[in-house]
Order: structure tokens, then sequence, then C-alpha cells
């Protein structure tokens, strides 16, 4: 028996029977919002590590850190904040080489460079330009991203590929395509990769590579594609040491890795070089995310999913041969490798998301930087269980299913605990099973969750993904259904307790499983979306034809925008609800949020509606995180009459009897 379970087995005699979902917790709302601190993007440069962290304390600021022998030091201090809005999911916001940093600053939307210890200052001029994804042109001495200009008087922004030269003017290098990313230059700097795609698509629908010769005065040559298409994703293309240009596809159906070279790169076709039916990447929401390196001309260090769990391992280029690297995650989100280490950012059921690196000599791991610092006892810990169970049309979902866990509660005989079932975002996107605190602070309180990725998540093959192609609000839905029943049918959560939650993507699913299907008794649901035609009117450039794909393209939409949009089926939504909405939210607007719950509260439905200023699309401020979860937990225990043991600041549920 482990270590782990050891402990656990030591507090289980010891566990008093109590009501589930009122049961005292440790985890507290505040915990949450200030105990995970989001930590992205990496980078090594040298000798050092570089790396994004989020302040929530300081209104969700987002300040670059980096770690050179034993200490950490803040290269970006307050009131700098590293962040792009590029397609408005950012990423990619710096570049560290050379011992310099480049990075976007949101507080003015402009480029910084930064050399050594020195004072950061700005590079890119005044305007009305985002920027993100850089490389270094050296010998131009010139910083090349993707550029989005948000000029006045144009109805979406203008994507392109350009430089910042040294006084910083800009010159565009590659124009055209509705988006472009990825901009990647050759090691001698004499080609230049990029991807790029077009409305309808989504980059993981189709997008293209390309490359193009770099001229003496920096222009590009006629682009050549080597890659790509309407229906095949490219993504993550990179140079090796020795010039070789690789990418992720999933011409296979899976996103493998593929090189240009030898003869194959003559014929104009890329040599795959280990297929197999798992994930060498992730849907592109946002730049910069890398999940293979070069250790060595032919050597490669890669992170690959395969049922929705990573596996990191060395592969030999040249033979195909996947040799695993001992690690404890089972998410990885990215990863940055160097010649003798490989620097991970992953998490596993019992670890939180940390920042870590492995010597690929001796395998010793080294932890750099943790999002919690200090984690709950291991007795009030759920580890969650990855399941498959059956849904509609014959298929199977997958997701992964939290029990109930305290150290000092249990539930009183003869009881079962309610249900929270979530819907991710995206919604193509993904459900992973590392350590998180605000599902702990459901399952520490009695509540069991089920963590769905519904057809239509990555992580499982294009084929999965595609099941949620004109299926949007039916698929996911049904899945999410099912997972429900699934677990209840079982004896392992309580049929009249189920409940259901989501945010964005997430909640549209949310409030479709509510009106379309009689299995939940309520919901929350964070700036999710009600009104499809809305969405549509709303949207920003990035997501504009994105209902194309998931609905259908027009004029067919208007007939299943009717059908599937909850604001037009509010009638039938006789179920308690609570909503979050941030006033600053450009991606799902707040009158989304607003009219749903005015046509409740009309019709007498019990529900309740906060605003938070400031926030956006996803809340980063420890303030908004720690109050939406109180005001939830709050909303549940009002709506099942479940005893309270920790003071709650009440929320105004309309309709609801004191």
């Amino acid at each position: 028996m482990s270590a782990a379970n050891q402990d656990r087995a030591a507090v289980a005699a010891n566990k008093q029977g109590a009501q589930c979902g009122a049961w005292p917790s440790p985890i507290g709302a505040r915990l949450v919002a200030n105990g995970a601190v989001p930590l992205s993007q990496l980078a090594i440069d040298g000798e050092s590590v570089y790396w994004l962290a989020g302040r929530a304390s300081e209104g969700g600021r987002t300040t670059l850190l980096r770690q050179r022998g034993p200490g950490t030091k803040e290269v970006t201090p307050a009131p700098l904040n590293v962040r792009t809005r590029v397609h408005e999911y950012g990423g990619g916001a710096y570049l560290a080489v050379d011992g310099a940093v480049f990075f976007s600053n949101d507080v003015d939307k402009r480029v910084y460079a930064c050399s050594g210890d020195g004072q950061p200052a700005a590079l890119s001029r005044p305007g009305s330009a985002r920027h993100a994804d850089f490389v270094l042109d050296r010998q131009r001495q010139r910083l090349i991203g993707v550029r989005e200009d948000h000029a006045a008087g144009h109805a979406h922004p203008t994507n392109t590929i350009c430089a910042i030269n040294a006084d910083g003017s800009e010159t565009v290098l590659a124009q055209g395509a509705d988006f472009y990313a990825a901009p990647r230059l050759s090691p001698d700097g004499a080609t230049l990769a990029w991807l790029s795609w077009n409305h309808p698509n989504m980059p993981w629908q189709g997008s293209e590579l390309w490359q193009a010769a770099v001229g003496a005065d920096g222009s590009l040559a006629p682009a050549r594609l080597v890659a790509g298409g309407v229906a095949e994703s490219v993504c993550q293309p990179e140079w090796s040491p020795d010039g070789v240009l690789h990418f992720v596809s999933d011409r296979s159906g899976w996103w493998n890795l593929y090189a240009l070279d030898g003869a194959a790169a003559a014929a104009g076709a890329a040599r795959a070089l280990s297929p197999r039916a798992a994930e060498f990447a992730l849907p592109h929401w946002s730049f910069g995310v890398a999940l293979y390196g070069f250790r060595a001309p032919g050597q490669i260090v890669c992170s690959y999913i395969e049922n929705g769990i990573s596996h990191l391992a060395s592969l030999d280029c040249a033979s195909g041969a996947l040799r695993p690297i001992a690690n404890p995650y089972q998410e990885i989100r990215e990863l940055r490798v160097a010649a003798g280490s490989v620097v991970v950012l992953g998490g596993a059921p019992t670890l939180a998301l940390e920042v870590a690196r492995i010597d690929l000599a001796s395998g010793a791991r080294t932890v750099l930087a943790r999002s919690i610092e200090q984690l709950p006892e291991v007795g009030d810990l759920s580890v969650p269980k990855a399941i498959s169970y059956p849904s509609s049309n014959g298929r199977r979902a997958h997701a992964f299913f939290y029990q109930p866990c305290n150290a000092r509660y249990q539930a009183a005989p003869g009881s079962l605990a309610p249900l929270i079932v979530i819907g991710h975002g995206g919604p193509t996107g993904m459900a992973s099973n590392t350590l998180k605190l605000a599902t702990q602070f459901w399952t520490s309180r009695g509540f069991a969750v089920l963590d769905v990725n519904y057809g239509g998540s990555s992580g499982f093959g294009r084929a999965y993904r595609d099941l949620l192609r004109g299926q949007w609000g039916v698929v996911d839905v049904e899945d999410c259904v099912a997972g429900a029943r699934h677990l209840a049918a079982r004896g392992l959560v309580d049929p009249e307790r189920l409940l259901i939650r989501g945010s964005s993507a997430g909640g549209l699913t949310t409030l479709s499983a509510l009106i379309f299907h009689d299995v939940f008794k309520a919901g929350a649901c964070y700036y999710g979306v009600s009104d499809l035609a809305g969405l549509d009117a709303d949207s920003h450039k990035f997501e504009a034809h994105y209902n194309a794909w998931l609905i259908a393209p027009q004029p067919e939409a208007q007939r299943l925008y009717l059908e599937r949009s909850p604001i037009h089926h509010s009638d039938k939504l006789a179920r308690p609800m609570i909503f979050f909405q941030g006033l600053d939210d450009k991606v799902v607007p707040p009158q989304q949020s607003e009219q749903m719950a005015a046509k409740l509260r009309a019709r007498g439905v019990p529900v309740a509606y906060l605003t938070l200023e400031g926030e956006g699309h996803g809340f980063r401020k420890a303030d908004s995180i720690a109050g939406t979860l109180e005001a939830e937990l709050y909303f549940y225990r009002r709506i099942f009459a479940l005893p309270s043991p920790e003071p709650l600041a009440p929320v105004a549920i309309d309709n609801l009897p004191a």
C-alpha cells in the first residue's frame, strides 16, 4: 500500500457521518483564489528559465519571472502586465533570447524590450495594434511577430506578420489571410515559416504552413505552401538545430509529428516521425504553446496525449522510436527543451500545476514554481478516476469522476452525494485531471464532481473532435446528461440532487441540459452563451464564424439557432439558476446573461444574477474568484435546504421563498 493510501486508511476510521454537501472544509474560497497562481508560457534562454505567473491579488496582473541559479527574479514589476489580446485569447506574450526579453504590455498595448536586469523600454510605437508570438531576426536587428491592427473604421481587425524594427517602425511581411500564427525563422535566418488560416475555419479545423526565403533587404520572396489545407490542421512549426522544418498535422486523424527533410522534402511531402493514435498538440486557442522541442539534431523531447492523459518521451527522428521519460505528471500543458534538460508545465491528480526542470541524463526533477505552495492534507483531496460510459447514438463519452473526500467527514449512513457535472469551455477544449483547488472546494464539502470530455473535446483524435460538427448544444449536452445518469444508475450519487455548471461554451451546455432534459435540478452559468445569433452579432474576429462549423452555415443556421438557443426556450426552464457575468466580457457580452436571467425572473423561476466590474471572459481577481465560489455554494445549499457550517454572504435569489 502506498504512503498516500495508508494515510487515507488511517483517517477513514475516525470520520464522522454528515449530510453530503454540508461538510465543513479547510479548503475555503479565499484559499482557492489566493492559493492557485496561474502559470503559463515557458521559455529557456541559456541558463535562465522564464515563465508567466498571474497575480490575482493585483487585479489579475500577469508578471514575468526568471529563475537563474538559486533565486527567482521578477522581470516585470507592477504596473507592467505581460499579456496580449491578439485573437482575444492571447498567449505568446513574450520572447526571451540572447539575454534580452521582449514582451507585450497589456497596460498600453505596446511591445517592450529589456536587456539583463535593465529597465524595460518601449520598442513599438503607440497605436491601434496588438502583437504576439515573437521571434528575433538577429541579422536584421528586428523582432518578427503576429500583428492585429484595431484601427478604427473596420468591422474586424487586420492580421498580418510584421517586423518591428529597432526604431519602432513596422514592416508587414505577410498579409492577405484572415489569421496568422507561429512565425519561425530558420537557424541561418534565411527562411521564414508561418501558419495561416481563413474564415470560416478555426485553426484546429484547417490551417496552412507556408515558408518563404528572406531577402537581403528583409522582405520575403513569394511564399510556398508546404503543408495543411482547409481540412487539415497544422500547428507548432519549429526548425531543428540543423535547419529542418518540423510541424504537427492531423492528416492521419491524430495530431502527429512530421519533418520536411531529405527526399520527402524535395518531393514536397513530409515524413511522419512516429505515427501513433495520440495527440502531440492542443487546439490553437492561444499563441506560443509547444509540446515538443529539440535536444539535438534528430532528437526530440515531446509530450503526447492518449485517452486524455499526457506522456513525456524522447523521440529519435530517424527510427521513430519513442522512449518514455519518467515523470509524475498526467497533464503536460507545454514544454521547452535545452541540451540536457526539459522544462515542463505539468500537473497530476495530487500535484497542482507546476514548473519543473527534468535532467535528461539522471532523471532528477527540480520544481521551480508551484501554482499552489501549500497543498491541503492528503485526506482532503479527491483523486479522480478516468471513466468512459455509453451515450447517445452508440458513442462513448469520457470524463473524470471525483468522489467526495474529507479527512474528517463521510456520507451519513444511507445517504448519497449531490453531483456537480462540469461541461468545459471551448467547446473545443479538454478537461484534465490535474489537481485544482476549485474542484476540491466542492468534493471536500461532500459534493461529487464529474468533469466531462464530451464529444468534440480535444485529446481523443480528430474523429472525436469532429463529433461536435453541426452538433453543438446536442452532443455535448447528451454526454453530460448520460454521465449523470450513468453515475446515478450505479448508486454513486443522489439522483434527486444532480447539478450542472459551465462557463462560456459550457454555459450553453448547462442551459441546454436544463431546458431539453429533465435530469438536473439546478445549474450555474458563468459568462455562458444563451443566444447563438447574438453571439454571431457580437463575437470578435477569431470566433466570428465558429458557429458555421458548430451549428451550420447561414442561412440554415437561423433555423437551428432558434432550435438550440436557450434564450428562445426559457419557458421550458423551471429549474433554479445562478448566473455570473464579467461586465467587460468581449467574447460573450453581458446581455446574454442579462436577458436569460430577466426571462426566468419574470416567469417566477428562482434565479440569481451576479455581475463583476472589471472582469472579462474568465475571472482574474481574487475577490471575484472567491466571491463567485461562495455565492454558488450558498445557492446550492439554499436550493437543497442544506445547513451551512461556514458563514457565507447571502445572495439575492429572486422567486425563492425565505
